[in-house]
């Protein structure tokens, strides 16, 4: 598991593990990661912070590492609703005051779902792809052949042979999605493995599935979620200030996201950084300066 989340909370859906850095003092800032990622995509991102000021929490999502359900009858759903709200529990089970959320790929979608929702609740917003909520109806549609075949991964996942091949080769199917979608990083195996160990939580293979199956319409999701889906589906603005960010070699986002532009309705800077899609860990500090932007807003 990752030797990195020493610390838990309970929420009432998880036990959440997290890694924390700075002073209890600190200007709370929340760092989500996707996947096939973990919270050691932002172990340089966070001692930057941290030595500006910040109490930085990096939390295990629901499916990685030590995180754990507190129920064996919940459901084990991946979709983004479920993940916007880990995110406000995680903020009320450790009383953070408006804290600053960061993150990318499934971290920075469920930091828009949770600043779109809850905007009373956090002070600012850092979001790699801009606004990264979902729009659960579109996904019917076809996108053109060359970013369909990008995203083969969420076709092999609508079927059981997919779920198969992510249950039994998750190390070889993640580290191919790292090379692919950042092809100028050079990272070496033992990067690689450190959060490969997040992969072996016994949820994972559930989550991930359930995700993309419902992202794509084909799987329900939680019913109790379905009041919070009702308004993601109308696109709220984003209405706290916000650094949005683009890398540059990131086939999942090909032409960028500077057009997402009028649903943040607050302070908004778009930046475009020479990276692919895990941007904290290629470079972290361009994604630290975003989170520091965002804090010299608020004060």
């Amino acid at each position: 598991m990752n030797e990195r989340a020493s610390r838990s909370v309970e929420t009432p859906t998880l036990r959440i593990a997290y890694a924390e850095w700075g002073a209890d003092s600190g200007w709370p800032v929340i760092l989500s990661h996707g996947f096939p990622y973990d919270l050691h995509a932002f172990d340089d991102v966070a001692p930057i912070l941290a030595d500006a000021g910040a109490r930085v929490i990096a939390p295990c999502a629901r499916g990685f590492g030590p995180t754990r359900f507190v129920s064996d009858a919940t459901l084990r759903s991946g979709q983004q609703a479920a993940r916007g709200l880990d995110i406000l529990q995680l903020a009320d089970a450790l009383a953070l005051q408006r804290p600053i959320l960061a993150g990318f790929d499934w971290g920075g979608n469920a930091s828009c779902v949770a600043a779109a929702l809850w905007p009373h609740r956090f002070g600012g917003l850092v979001s790699y792809a801009s606004y990264d909520i979902i729009d659960i109806g579109a996904q019917r549609r076809p996108a053109s052949p060359a970013l369909e075949r990008v995203c083969w991964y969420q076709h092999l996942f609508q079927t059981e042979r997919g779920r198969r091949c992510l249950a039994e080769h998750r190390r070889d199917l993640c580290r191919l999605l790292w090379e692919a979608w950042s092809p100028g990083w050079r990272f070496d195996t033992a990067t690689f493995e450190r959060s490969a160990a997040s992969f072996d939580n016994p949820d994972f293979v559930d989550i991930v599935i359930h995700c993309y199956r419902h992202v794509f319409g084909l799987e329900a999701g939680d019913p109790a979620l379905q009041p919070l889906e009702d308004r993601l589906a109308r696109r709220p603005a984003i209405a706290i200030p916000a650094v949005t960010l683009d890398g540059t070699q990131d086939p999942l986002k090909p032409g960028g996201t500077k057009s997402d532009a009028p649903l943040f309705v607050a302070a908004h800077e778009h930046r475009v950084v020479e990276a692919g899609h895990n941007l904290p860990q290629e470079k972290p500090r361009d994604f630290a300066d975003a989170v520091s932007k965002v804090r010299s807003w608020l004060v």
